[in-house]
């Protein structure tokens, strides 16, 4: 049996016999690995740039009941009762939602005006894009939405700290009209929650209670104990009427469709993959040719076929792990400089940074580990053939 360290010296010959061949293969491999690197990265970067905007931990164990639009049923003090009477519920928290006038000095717009408990932001999973969100004792604050900017035309700097008025319009009981109910003081603006497509506010759901009679809740949040519990729950709110969803099914959604986005994406990257596998599948069939009257000498003073073989096929999965280290590095570079050119021009043009490309470490081990299965299954076909070959025909092959 031949010593490691001669398998190894034999092995790696063809870097000092043939270097220019040698590296030019493991370039080729290295760039079908890069288009795979990239791709891939690609899809995990746009599934990382949708999931961080979504708050995780008790957002994930919440549901979002809402009142159904023909308001068979509605969303009352007494339903949440029931909802917080439903085993391994630990909270339930209501959002009042009403049509409304915001004025700010001499501006008055119209606005949806949402009154709710603190709790209900976590649950939520709503963050602060600036400022703070509210707390128990904030009755004099208010939070808006960053569509609500684009209506006094003014950035988040200098709206911070400006006082609002509030004219509610309640609906009135079995009829199509609204009352029109002033609330009684101002508010200060204390925080920015990112949403471009509702002009909102928010306040404490106790400065609706304490000025008119709330109808009815337009939707609640219901916190479940364990993620076990989501379903069972669930099945127990939509047998009262209720429209359900949760944020936890949209998560799951998301990742499904981005796990399939990121195999397509790995096929077409697949595609420069297999032209390179053909192009080492050349090379170490070239190899064999060059090298059979060596291994007749090698079989004659006693090397096996197995010796052979296994010569064959270190060089191969050394050549396609090299190739795939080589095409890590290309891929990760080329994402990430691709990453820092966006975000220059993101920032020189007042966006937000982003990160288009993402690369986990799982993600680059395994592209690691299947380069040098790929160099092996490269190399067998060669490697076999060498193996078998007659050690007096080898000889007088020239």
């Amino acid at each position: 049996m031949m010593k490691p360290s001669d398998l190894i010296k034999l092995s790696t010959r063809m870097f000092r016999t043939r270097p220019a061949r040698t590296w030019l293969t493991i370039c080729g491999i290295g760039v079908g690995i890069a288009a795979v690197v990239v791709l891939v990265g690609l899809g995990f970067g746009l599934q990382n740039i949708l999931l961080e905007q979504i708050v995780f931990g008790d957002a994930l164990l919440s549901l979002n009941v809402m009142t159904p639009p023909s308001k068979v049923v509605v969303i009352d003090d007494a339903r949440v009762d029931e909802f917080l009477k439903i085993d391994n519920v630990d909270d339930v928290s209501p959002m009042a939602s009403f049509n409304s006038l915001i004025t700010m000095k001499d501006l008055t717009g119209s606005i949806i005006l949402q009154g709710c408990n603190p709790s209900y932001f976590k649950y939520a999973g709503i963050m602060p894009k600036d400022g703070e969100l509210l707390t128990d004792g904030d009755t004099n604050s208010v939070i808006i939405t960053t569509a609500t900017l684009k209506l006094f035309d003014m950035d988040a700097t200098k709206i911070m700290g400006q006082s609002v008025k509030f004219k509610v319009f309640l609906p009135i009981a079995d009829s199509i009209k609204t009352e029109e109910v002033p609330l009684t003081k101002e508010y200060r603006i204390k925080g920015i929650v990112n949403d471009e497509s509702t002009i909102a506010a928010y306040v404490l759901l106790s400065e609706f209670s304490s000025n008119f009679k709330i109808p009815y809740y337009e939707k609640a949040r219901v916190k479940v104990s364990k993620n076990d519990f989501l379903n069972i729950v669930e099945g127990k709110v939509i047998e009262k009427g209720f429209l359900v969803t949760s944020l936890s099914k949209t998560v799951d959604q998301a990742n499904k469709i981005f796990q399939g986005i990121q195999v397509m994406l790995a096929l077409f990257g697949g595609i420069a993959l297999i032209v390179s596998a053909i192009g080492m599948f050349n090379t170490m069939t070239v190899t064999l040719l060059e090298r059979t009257k060596e291994i007749g000498i090698m079989r004659t003073i006693g090397g096996s076929p197995l010796n052979i073989k296994l010569m064959f096929l270190t060089e191969s999965v050394l050549m396609g792990f090299l190739g795939g280290m080589v095409g890590i590095l290309i891929g990760v570079g080329g994402g990430l400089t691709i990453n820092v050119l966006l975000n220059f021009l993101a920032t020189r043009m007042g966006g937000q940074p982003i990160s288009l490309f993402s690369f986990p470490i799982v993600f680059l081990l395994f592209i690691a580990g299947f380069s040098a299965v790929m160099g092996f299954l490269t190399g067998l076909f060669p490697s076999n053939r060498a193996a078998k070959l007659n050690p007096l025909d080898a000889i007088r092959y020239s």
